[in-house]
């Protein structure tokens, strides 16, 4: 009897996971499929001498929409147990933007 509530444990288990790993699938391909638009996207406004007032920020926001599709689906840093390092890259780019606000800052006055 024991025998038979462990096989039938081990059973929903495995299908608990493929069926977690087949949605981590799903949205890895959905990223990925959108980071090659955004970067096609990019090249397009580029190679269609688009005004460069419009088209530096658009490739801009378009590669740190990249950047935060490739921590949270391809790093994965969005499932737990990811707090520490997620916690870092934020107060890693919180110094960037604040080193960069400070030079331009200090260049412009």
């Amino acid at each position: 009897m024991a025998d038979n509530t462990n096989s039938a444990n081990q059973t929903q288990k495995k299908q608990f996971y493929k069926k977690k790993h087949r949605e981590q699938m799903k949205h890895q391909v959905i990223t990925f499929a959108m980071m090659i638009a955004f970067t096609l996207l990019a090249f397009g406004l580029v190679m269609a001498e688009v005004d460069a007032m419009f088209t530096i920020p658009i490739i801009l926001v378009l590669a740190a929409v990249q950047v935060l599709f490739q921590l949270y689906y391809f790093m994965h840093m969005a499932e737990e147990g990811h707090e520490w390092p997620t916690a870092m890259i934020y107060s890693g780019v919180f110094a960037a933007v604040l080193t960069i606000l400070a030079l331009t800052i200090i260049v412009w006055w």
